[in-house]
């Protein structure tokens, strides 16, 4: 009977754990990228200079390309890509592909083609691991009674509960390693050299006052170039079978 019992737990909780769909998730982001992207319009701070977009669109759908290549269950995201001038956005990519980068951030590190291709390969490796869909997931996970709560609940504690930021954040860190690594590997097989795109994080540890300092959800800047450059030597002492870009 105690068998029975802890089985019948473990199969409610797993129930719990992934009663989120891949479908909720996209449609919560789309509902606040849309929010995102017109209050940057209500601003004057959407899209505001043509090149830089077209520069970064350009180095995205080589990305977006090489991803559809590698991950083929997510080839029907409907991706989607922006630039704001808010001196506060870096760089995002929410689920179902939804890409919003910062001009001033760029500009503040004189990120060149590889650097920001570095950028971007690793947000877009946010939304083609669906990293938002397994952060509801281990949230459940966590607090399974939270399965109780609407789905709009539940998104808006992710990013607002302390006590559940809490406890996610390993997780999350961890989740941000693996789009370093993974947005590296993404980059360096669309064609860019390991060594130019890791050049990326040294620029953002310089940047950084705290860079020896992790913070809740990511590892330090200082860990993370040194991470990154590791895996870079590796790379580049493998053969190279796709041309370098320039």
């Amino acid at each position: 009977m105690l068998r029975l019992f802890l089985l019948s737990t473990a199969i409610m909780l797993c129930t719990s754990a992934s009663a989120v769909t891949r479908e909720e998730v996209e449609a919560g982001a789309e509902q606040l990228y849309r929010a995102r992207i017109t209050e940057a319009q209500q601003k004057y701070e959407l899209d505001t200079h043509p090149a830089f977009l077209a520069r970064v669109q350009r180095i995205a759908t080589r990305l977006i390309d090489q991803a559809r290549r590698e991950y083929p269950a997510t080839a029907d995201l409907a991706w989607e890509i922006h630039a704001t001038i808010d001196p506060d956005e870096n760089a995002s990519c929410m689920a179902g592909g939804k890409l919003l980068v910062g001009q001033r951030y760029v500009t503040k590190l004189e990120l060149n083609d590889a650097e920001l291709a570095m950028l971007l390969s690793h947000e877009i490796e946010h939304a083609v691991l669906e990293h938002n869909l397994k952060e509801f997931r281990e949230a459940l996970r966590l607090e399974p009674d939270r399965q109780q709560q609407a789905f709009a609940e539940l998104e808006y504690a992710i990013d607002h509960d302390s006590a559940l930021m809490s406890k996610l954040a390993a997780f999350d860190a961890a989740q941000e390693s693996e789009a370093d690594r993974a947005g590296l590997l993404l980059a360096s097989h669309a064609g860019w050299p390991p060594l130019g795109l890791v050049t990326y994080f040294k620029k953002m540890a310089h940047a950084d006052p705290m860079s020896n300092f992790d913070s809740r959800e990511h590892p330090s800047t200082a860990r993370r170039w040194q991470a990154m450059r590791e895996l870079a030597k590796e790379l580049d002492q493998q053969t190279v079978t796709v041309p370098a870009a320039k």
